[in-house]
């Protein structure tokens, strides 16, 4: 992993579409100084890009070091590596071809500096899966990219709030074509990747995860389909038989509506809705999105571009800001989980951060 002489993670920060808040939530979140006694941002964009945001918020001082080499950056101040030299077109709340291109240029680079441990986490700002989309880049979001790049055989997208933690079986799939996607293989590997990241990244000794159904009602013993029977409890079985602590189906409106996610440590839902849509509506404090299962540690806020909003200095950062404590929580959590498996690698000091933490998020403005 990377470090400094401060012994602070380095975080990465993607730019997002050009034309959407992503540069506006860096400002704002990087702009308050105190963010350096946790971590060491690098932001993966244009100085360029950024300037031109930072004119429409005059009363955010955000002072930057650009770097070409990210073996050398400043630990006492925000760094920028520049992903591109060109000049670009800037247009807040335009979808259009040039905001999805830059917004790829940081992200690859941002993702192979994570890969080859260059940085420690990577925090993204939202894309748009339209104008992303290329034969270069053919990925429906952050997580499929993150997944391929690793080559990992697996991932999870995973919610991530104060009292709740929400996981998807299948992500952005169409309602269609989710009955399909969803196997006893697939389910076994998604638990298996939540209940081993609870444990590293979270340090939950003994995880308990609750499994919901496909199907209303949990399918009625199959009178109201046959998934529950034939794919998810199986699947449950076989997971417990591999040291899985998990339980269900459960049927998704009453389990939420009665409160039972908070007898659980997470929750796995089938599709996206069914898990984004009570999540959102019952998470106290900001989601943040969180893809288990990778080696690097990466964090997003749970909003999109915000088109409407853009270049207008009114987009909250406070989930973004959140997603930078998240990232630099989970480096902390793997780091004290490899201190008691003895990892001789470890090269942070989780205790120092923790308590850097500990001291300055509550100092920081919601």
């Amino acid at each position: 992993m990377s470090s400094n002489i401060d012994n602070k993670p380095v975080i990465g920060f993607t730019c997002g579409d050009v034309n959407g808040i992503g540069i506006e939530l860096l400002i704002k979140t990087l702009g308050d100084n105190r963010i350096l006694d946790l971590c060491t941002p690098v932001i993966f964009a244009n100085n360029k890009a950024i300037n031109f945001y930072r004119k429409s918020l005059p009363d955010i001082n955000i002072n930057y070091a650009a770097t070409r080499e990210l073996n050398r950056i400043n630990p006492k101040q925000v760094n920028l590596f520049n992903c591109w030299e060109e000049e670009i077109v800037i247009n807040p709340g335009i979808l259009n071809e040039i905001g999805g291109k830059y917004a790829v240029k940081s992200l690859t680079v941002a993702g192979k500096a994570l890969k080859n441990n260059l940085i420690d986490g990577l925090v993204t700002a939202p894309i748009h899966k339209n104008n992303t989309q290329s034969k270069e880049f053919n990925f429906t979001g952050h997580t499929p990219y993150l997944k391929n790049l690793y080559g990992a055989a697996d991932v999870v997208m995973f919610m991530i709030a104060e009292n709740m933690r929400v996981a998807l079986v299948t992500e952005h799939v169409p309602v269609q074509d989710v009955a399909k996607h969803i196997t006893k293989d697939g389910i076994i590997s998604k638990l298996q990747l939540i209940n081993h990241s609870l444990k590293k990244d979270f340090n939950i000794n003994k995880p308990r995860i609750a499994v919901l159904g496909l199907n209303p009602h949990a399918g009625d013993e199959g009178l109201i389909g046959k998934e529950e029977e034939e794919i998810i409890k199986p699947a449950i079985k076989e997971a417990k038989q591999k040291d899985v602590f998990c339980f269900g189906p459960y049927p998704a409106d009453a389990f939420f509506a009665r409160g039972h996610y908070e007898k659980f440590d997470a929750v796995l839902a089938m599709y996206h809705d069914q898990g984004l849509i009570p999540f959102k509506s019952l998470a106290i404090g900001e989601g943040v999105n969180y893809t288990a299962g990778l080696p690097g540690v990466r964090t997003s806020p749970d909003h999109g571009v915000a088109f409407d909003i853009a270049g207008q200095g009114k987009a909250d950062e406070s989930s973004f800001r959140e997603a930078i404590f998240k990232c630099i929580d989970i480096i902390v959590g793997r780091n004290e989980y490899d201190v008691q498996h003895q990892n001789p690698l470890r090269k942070i000091s989780s205790k120092m951060i923790a308590n850097a933490v500990d001291q300055k998020i509550t100092d920081i403005p919601e």
